[in-house]
């Protein structure tokens, strides 16, 4: 099974990368089970195990994915959006669009509007696979530690009383209707605006992360004396007018300084872990000593957790003038 999670991360990875690239003669099961040395039938059967979708319907909801972002954002027509995505008319592409979105092309390029995007599945995950980290550490990055001062902005989000953790969080999530994990994360890839995303506006994650308010009412976990809750969500502009999802929470989040915990790219499957460890012990024995601040265990202030092994493990924690 784990070999069979990293072939179907090599097809995703791949659907993704035709798609930007127009290269439909790719786009089929054909020569992808081809280009991995499986049967079509074994990989289809294998893709549907792990990614919980017939493949057609996960390729058809990724070209849609992208789609919709060039509709919202692009100046071509419709029609060269539909043909540019591998849809035969305008008519083809307007009939998935709507099934999918319940909402026509050119009715959603009039208004933006939070849809459901099919996010890109994440088949190799920790979480998933609980297997956490495997292998030797190879890290021998120090973790850098430094002051910034984030703008005024929003903050689009779901939080959890009651969960501990990105797993738990997301299996507290989906007992809750609309919230779990492909809705949200579908949710928010559709929001124009989003201050960490990319420009593309299609991969998954795009510029979402977790977050921690202050909350007397939250849980105490290692590292971080206050009380606090567990959300996630986009960073927006401190002028974001745009609809709000029913099931969300938009947050002004005003200027402030914070203290910044950074770990460089590092190998996910096998230094997720320790990674992890460095991060928690930077922040636990960070001293204060020497400079102006202390952390800031105010309620409601936001501390924020960025997870991208390509380019780094960030924590940025709210700080104070001492």
């Amino acid at each position: 099974m784990y070999e069979w999670h990293k072939q179907i991360q090599i097809i995703v990875d791949e659907i993704d990368e035709c798609i930007k690239h127009q290269n439909s003669e790719a786009l089929t099961l054909r020569f992808l089970s081809h280009k991995l040395g499986y049967s079509e039938f074994h990989t289809s059967r294998k893709f549907k195990e792990i990614s919980g979708m017939q493949f057609r319907d996960y390729l058809q909801h990724r070209k849609l994915a992208f789609a919709l972002i060039e509709v919202r954002d692009g100046e071509k027509s419709i029609l060269d959006v539909a043909f540019d995505y591998g849809f035969s008319s305008h008519e083809a592409f307007t009939r998935a669009f709507k099934v999918t979105y319940g909402i026509t092309p050119s009715d959603y390029r009039k208004k933006p509007i939070p849809v459901v995007l099919r996010t890109k599945i994440k088949p190799f995950d920790r979480y998933f696979l609980g297997i956490g980290e495997i292998g030797m550490i190879k890290s021998t990055e120090n973790v850098k530690i430094y002051f910034v001062t984030i703008p005024a902005h929003k903050f689009l989000h779901i939080k959890n009383y009651e969960s501990n953790g990105y797993w738990d969080f997301w299996e507290k999530q989906k007992t809750i209707p609309r919230q779990d994990c492909d809705t949200i994360c579908g949710l928010l890839d559709s929001i124009k605006g989003n201050l960490d995303g990319n420009e593309e506006g299609a991969d998954e994650p795009n510029g979402q992360i977790m977050a921690y308010i202050n909350d007397p009412d939250g849980k105490k976990v290692e590292c971080y004396d206050v009380p606090r809750v567990e959300c996630y969500g986009v960073r927006l502009d401190s002028d974001y007018k745009g609809e709000v999802p029913q099931q969300m929470l938009l947050i002004d989040v005003p200027e402030a300084e914070y203290i910044v915990f950074e770990h460089g790219p590092f190998d996910y499957q096998q230094e997720n872990r320790s990674v992890e460890k460095k991060i928690d012990t930077a922040i636990a024995s960070f001293n204060f000593t020497d400079t102006a601040y202390c952390f800031d265990d105010s309620p409601n202030r936001m501390a924020y957790f960025y997870h991208d092994p390509t380019k780094f493990w960030k924590y940025i924690r709210p700080v104070r003038k001492s």
